[in-house]
This record gives C-alpha cells, sequence and structure tokens, in this order.
C-alpha cells in the first residue's frame, strides 16, 4: 500500500509532548519575575530541540515544537494573536472538565471586551525554529480552530459596544485567521493543523442545552462554523494542507464533552473544505464509526485509536480491528493512525509518564507500519 500524499501521514500526532520538569520550573520562575523572557526563551530552545529529535527517533514524520512555547493550549494563542481578548475561568457546568472519578476542574472563557485586531505572526518564529531543525521532517503548527471565542463566550461576552451585531465579529476574526495563516504560508509552513474542538463537542447533549439556554442553536453554529472555517481557506493558497482535528477537552487527562459525530456528519465532512480530519476515537464518548460514511472519497481521516487520558498501553492487535471495522465505512486507503490529541494541552500535561508518551508514539508507529506499510519521509 502506498504512503498517502505529503500530509498528513499514515502515523500521526496531535502536537502537544509533555513538558520537561526544567521547562516547568522555568517557566514558573518567568511567572514570578525570577528570570528573564530571554532566560525561558533558552531553556524552551534547548528542550524543544531534544523534542524535534525524539520525534524523529520515535519514526514520525510531521514534526512540532511539542508546543512548550504555550502555557495552555487556546489561552495562549487567543491572546498573543488578538487585541481585545481576555481570558476568564468558569465553574458554568457547560466548560467545566470532568475525570474517570467525576471530579470536575473549572474551564476557561474567552471574553471580547474591544476589536479583535490582528497583533502580527504569532507562529512564525515558532516554526522557523522547528524548521530549521526538523530535517526531513515536515513541519506542523498547530493552531486553535477560529469558532473556540464564540463557543466558549457566547453573545453576551462579546462586547455589544464593539459589535452590536456579530457579523462584524467573525469578519475580524476570519481576517485575523487569514493573515495568521498566510504569513506562516510565505515562511515556507506548508502543513497546519487547527483544532476546532467546539464543533465535537456541539454533539454532546448538555452543551447543547445550555447553548439553548443562552440562546443559540447547535445546528445553526455547525453552519456558522462551517461557513466560517470555509471562508478562512477560500483566502489562503491551495498547496497549504490543513486538517481539522476534532475532541472533546484535553485538561490532564479530563474532557469537557460526550457525544458522536452522528448528527453533524453530513456538514462536518460533506461541506467543510478541510483536506483532512483528526477524529476523537479512543473511548465511548466519541460514538462509533458509523458517521464516516459520510466522508467524501476525495478526503482522509486519521483515527485517534490511541489515548494520551492514560498510561495504558494500547493493544496492537485491537487497534489494527478497529482500523478495519473503520474501513467498513473509509476506504483504508484514506485512512491513517494517530493518538486521539495531544499529550500536554497544558504545560501541567496529562497524567502519564515520558515513557507512557514514547511507548505510545511508538505503537502509533509500529502499527501504521503493520498496516499501510508506513515509512518516515526520511526513509523513502
Amino acid at each position: 500500500m502506498t504512503e498517502l500524499p505529503i500530509p498528513p501521514f499514515r502515523a500521526e500526532h496531535i502536537g502537544s509532548l509533555l513538558r520537561p520538569e526544567e521547562l516547568l520550573v522555568k517557566r514558573g520562575e518567568f511567572d514570578r519575575g525570577v528570570v528573564s523572557e530571554a532566560e525561558l526563551r533558552l531553556v524552551e530552545d534547548k528542550t524543544i530541540e531534544r523534542a524535534i529529535a525524539l520525534q524523529l527517533e520515535l519514526g514520525l514524520s510531521s514534526i512540532t515544537d511539542g508546543e512548550f512555547r504555550r502555557k495552555a493550549y487556546s489561552d495562549s494563542f487567543t491572546t498573543d494573536v488578538f487585541s481585545g481578548v481576555k481570558i476568564s475561568s468558569t465553574n458554568d457546568q457547560n466548560w467545566t472538565y470532568s475525570d474517570v472519578n467525576g471530579e470536575t476542574t473549572e474551564g476557561r472563557v474567552p471574553i471580547v471586551v474591544d476589536k479583535l485586531e490582528w497583533l502580527g505572526p504569532t507562529n512564525l518564529e515558532n516554526f522557523k525554529f522547528v524548521a530549521e531543525r526538523a530535517g526531513e521532517g515536515i513541519p506542523k503548527v498547530t493552531l486553535p480552530g477560529p469558532c473556540y471565542i464564540h463557543f466558549r463566550a457566547g453573545r453576551e461576552n462579546i462586547s455589544r459596544q464593539t459589535y452590536p451585531k456579530l457579523d462584524g465579529f467573525w469578519q475580524d476574526l476570519i481576517s485575523a485567521y487569514v493573515k495568521e495563516l498566510n504569513a506562516l504560508y510565505s515562511a515556507g509552513c506548508r502543513y497546519i493543523q487547527l483544532d476546532e474542538t467546539s464543533i465535537a463537542k456541539l454533539g454532546d447533549p448538555k452543551i447543547r442545552e445550555g447553548l439553548t439556554k443562552r440562546g443559540d442553536d447547535w445546528q445553526d453554529l455547525l453552519e456558522i462554523y462551517t461557513d466560517v472555517i470555509n471562508d478562512i481557506l477560500k483566502q489562503t493558497p491551495i498547496d497549504l494542507a490543513v486538517g481539522l482535528h476534532l475532541c472533546r477537552g484535553n485538561k490532564a487527562g479530563s474532557w469537557q464533552a460526550v457525544g458522536g459525530y452522528n448528527d453533524m456528519a453530513t456538514k462536518l465532512f460533506g461541506k467543510l473544505d478541510v483536506q483532512f480530519y483528526f477524529l476523537e476515537f479512543d473511548s465511548p464518548r466519541a460514538g462509533g464509526f458509523e458517521p464516516l460514511r459520510e466522508v467524501p472519497d476525495n478526503k482522509t481521516i486519521i483515527l485517534g485509536l490511541v489515548s494520551t487520558k492514560t498510561n495504558i498501553l494500547e493493544n496492537a492487535d485491537m487497534l489494527k480491528r478497529r482500523i478495519e471495522e473503520a474501513a467498513k465505512f473509509v476506504d483504508i486507503k484514506r485512512l491513517g493512525l494517530s493518538p486521539q490529541c495531544g499529550f500536554a494541552s497544558l504545560d501541567k500535561g496529562n497524567a502519564i509518564s515520558f515513557k507512557n508518551q514514547s511507548e505510545k508514539i511508538r505503537c502509533v508507529v509500529d502499527v501504521a507500519r503493520e498496516v499501510w506499510g508506513y515509512q518516515p519521509i526520511f526513509e523513502l
């Protein structure tokens, strides 16, 4: 079986990796004002170089910076890219996170207090740093999806003085994303992953109820979010590979939503103009593979079957059986394998060890070799 077009690859990962202790210590010192930004940057650079080497050693073809320069995935990007946004915490049950013990932790909500304006290319230097060190690997930039701000904030947390109608908000949001993606493209980036977890969460009955209470209909939001993403992609180069990652939350092993892709499959796969999807499928919370029957023949699905939320290593034969189950709905030639999400969406990371992390990534690579004959790009 031939390798997938580049990208995506048969063996993939979602982006974030566990932060080394020395980086966590240095960031804590920076937050307390003990060390300078330059001193923090030196430790970031050193640990990212090791993370790049690890990804290559494990056989990955797509290479990220491990998201080591971000303290919190969505928060860091949102406040760095846009003026006019601040982040608040919330205990609203629609946005809290739950773990296997039923315990909950607070969620984060962006608040739009002024006009959204692009502050300049936030990820440009990070991309260049990885590109210069990735060898023959392909640098991948991971970005939170554009709909996160509206999904979490809702109308009530978007300034009515600045945006009496939401049309202006969406126009400014789209404009900022187009500028960010095109700046990355101009620097040589050809692989971007948008993490639009908002869409996956629309499948949760509890969240739908909460949206209704605030005056939103989940089906209307799916339509709007699809149009927003498509509008962005229409204004970016055709040879910029953009994939969409969907999951239901990943905060230190906890999650935010439950529900499959069934009700949204037609628009998600048929109307959205992305070329490929990274889909969470590591637990029953994500539902079955049946919605994949809606995937058009020109799109690729990367199955997120390996869990970053648990230190239990997946059985290779079990993974191969699940791939075969998915292949009943999508041609196996258009499938790949990955973890369901990153290993550390926050700098604290999930409750697994560095050894667990490497074993899970190597498992993805080994299974991809057996199923599709995957070879890392630097071996081709």
